[in-house]
């Protein structure tokens, strides 16, 4: 018996019919007839009635259709792994990552992956976390990193990794730069230089603000880190990011002030296609991710 012969006597099975079969798994009727001879002979019983009319199966054949799924079941999850050994050699993970994602996370945990996996190819998509959730469904991503666990759905697995508490940065000739801690409702008055629309930050400081009393006037809206920096340092309004981030900024101009309010923070997270299989390249990253960050 061998696993052509399972696969076989399945399918006829399936269809009642050698034709069917020889045409669905693209094989000559002789090839099948042949298989299901031997496989009945091997086993010492009929697996099939075979009248002018229809083709039946016989209690035996039943029978060996229950255990002959179970197999070709196992096979398949067999080939599959075999298949994610030989990938790790040379496959390859697409993960959408937003441009706020601190970069010393996210390069210490491709630092450890790639040693553990050298021959992984790593294809990264900058864009922002409703992008990514998109793409994530779509199949055009393998795994996504996203600043708000909200933006994930019933389509979606999604783990988070640790939360950021939001920092106001300004320009040190603001008032509020020699301040310990503000209150979010002391920046209605402010002009806002702030992530786009498409960025899950954008909505989790509308929502914050909106939880304050007032609707942020907005100055600028862009997808750069950088030009927000810039923009604060020009003294063209304020703005909001994490503190990972603020941590980083290089400009002795500009003063990173903590919220009093506690709840004021961006969740990161990484989220992949429910019941959709995972490579065991992609199922390490994130057991990696889950494992290397501090909860």
């Amino acid at each position: 018996m061998d696993i052509r012969q399972i696969e076989y006597f399945s399918e006829v099975a399936k269809h009642l019919s050698f034709t069917k079969a020889a045409s669905t798994l693209h094989v000559s009727q002789p090839s099948i007839s042949k298989a299901i001879q031997n496989l009945e002979a091997e086993l010492g019983v009929p697996l099939f009635y075979r009248s002018s009319k229809q083709l039946e199966l016989t209690d035996a054949g039943r029978a060996v259709l229950i255990n002959a799924q179970h197999v070709l079941e196992a096979f398949k999850n067999l080939r599959s792994e075999l298949t994610d050994l030989m990938e790790l050699k040379k496959g390859q993970i697409r993960i959408g990552i937003p441009p706020i994602v601190g970069s010393e996370f996210f390069s210490k945990l491709v630092s450890q992956y790639k040693e553990q996996y050298p021959y992984i190819e790593l294809i990264l998509t900058e864009v922002g976390s409703k992008k990514i959730r998109e793409g994530v469904e779509a199949g055009e991503l393998d795994i996504g990193l996203i600043c708000n666990l909200s933006v994930a759905n019933e389509n979606l697995e999604a783990i988070g990794i640790l939360k950021d508490p939001l920092m106001l940065i300004v320009h040190r000739d603001h008032p509020l730069a020699v301040r310990s801690e503000v209150q979010l409702s002391e920046l209605e008055k402010e002009s806002f230089i702030i992530y786009r629309n498409d960025f899950t930050l954008y909505d989790r400081i509308i929502d914050e603000c909106a939880k304050s009393g007032f609707f942020p006037t907005i100055a600028c809206e862009t997808s750069q880190k950088d030009l927000i920096i810039e923009m604060v340092a020009a003294k063209l309004g304020i703005a909001l990011l994490p503190k990972r981030i603020c941590e980083k900024i290089q400009y002795d101009t500009i003063l990173a002030v903590p919220f009093s309010e506690e709840n004021i923070f961006l969740e990161l997270g990484m989220t992949w296609k429910k019941n959709k299989y995972l490579s065991f390249a992609v199922r390490e990253f994130i057991t990696l991710a889950h494992d290397f960050i501090p909860q």
